[in-house]
């Protein structure tokens, strides 16, 4: 691990362990030309601490603070999920970058596997984690809206898994792999729901659709209506920016997308107009790590006045379809 990482990491070991809840609303202010740099938030929440207990497996940490398995798994991969040590001091990434939007209505960014609901009017935000389409169904990406709204749904099995279950047709109940609520998107066949089987949030499990912890599913269905916009892209290299500092988040490649991670950050920085404005070494020391985690590895705070920035969503790895 080079050095950035270490103390970046060592420092975070001294956080609280207070919990974070997911459902908490954050401000934010995406990047603006008619605002100073120093005014520009797109890096959300605060990174915690956690020491084991007695009994904790990743996916009892995971939930209690509104985090997916993915999110643990890929920070500590030499860590066994099932039996973490007793005592053991752990950092929770409960901090983000926020992924580039357009309609600032629901994004979901499938690498990092989580969503995301802007209040624009307000300029805050609420993050959730999820699960996913697994490599041989994947989460079709592209620019979609909801269109149906369903307190305790039914569900027509898939050809696919109807041996699993051994029925075509599950009615609403507490064994219903959609869980009790559903926010069906212009993609026909495809939503956003709960679940029957909380420990599935954070991974690639699914025919497509989006899977959500059902505490928080209840809560995201009293925030959505229908026609709310729906991006989902595919970004696993997250730029963002708070007080004046530039940071960078990355992510595995779960549907091998990106040919070379390396290249597409370098290339995503390049058109930011921020290059001048990093500390390559720093760059280089994320890039070892995809582990999700926001660092530091620039700031705007000098910045030449004669230098361009981009200030507009950078186009990300989606779908074509719009409807």
């Amino acid at each position: 691990m080079r050095k950035i990482s270490f103390c970046y990491l060592a420092w975070l070991f001294f956080l609280g362990n207070s919990s974070a809840s997911a459902t908490g609303a954050y401000k934010y202010q995406f990047p603006s030309s008619s605002l100073s740099p120093q005014n520009w938030e797109t890096v959300i929440g605060v990174v915690r601490g956690h020491t084991v207990q007695e009994g904790e497996t990743f996916l009892d940490i995971a939930r209690n603070y509104g985090l997916g398995f993915n999110e643990m798994e890929i920070l500590y991969p030499t860590i066994d999920p099932w039996i973490p040590r007793v005592g053991t001091r752990l950092l929770i990434p409960t901090q983000w970058v926020l992924p580039p939007t357009e309609k600032q209505g629901i994004v979901i960014n499938v690498p990092e596997m989580r969503l995301y609901l802007f209040y624009p009017k307000t300029q805050m935000v609420r993050t959730y984690p999820i699960g996913i389409g697994d490599v041989d169904f994947e989460t079709p990406l592209g620019t979609y809206h909801v269109v149906s709204r369903q307190v305790n749904p039914s569900c027509t099995v898939p050809k696919s898994l109807r041996e699993k279950y051994g029925v075509s047709f599950m009615p609403p109940g507490p064994e219903n792999p959609l869980g009790s609520r559903w926010l069906g998107l212009s993609r026909k066949g495809y939503g956003i729901h709960g679940t029957d089987f909380p420990w599935s949030v954070g991974r690639l499990v699914t025919h497509g659709c989006i899977r959500l912890y059902p505490e928080h599913m209840e809560h995201l269905f009293n925030q959505v209506e229908v026609k709310t916009p729906v991006e989902i892209i595919y970004e696993p290299v997250k730029v963002g920016f708070k007080a004046g500092d530039i940071y960078l988040e990355v992510h595995p490649d779960p549907y091998k997308k990106i040919k070379n991670l390396r290249e597409h950050a370098r290339k995503l920085i390049q058109q930011m107009g921020i290059v001048a404005l990093i500390s390559t070494s720093d760059l280089e020391a994320v890039l070892d790590h995809t582990n999700g985690v926001p660092v530091k590895i620039g700031s705007l705070k000098h910045k030449d006045p004669n230098l361009t920035l981009k200030t507009t969503p950078i186009k990300t790895v989606t779908g074509q379809k719009k409807n």
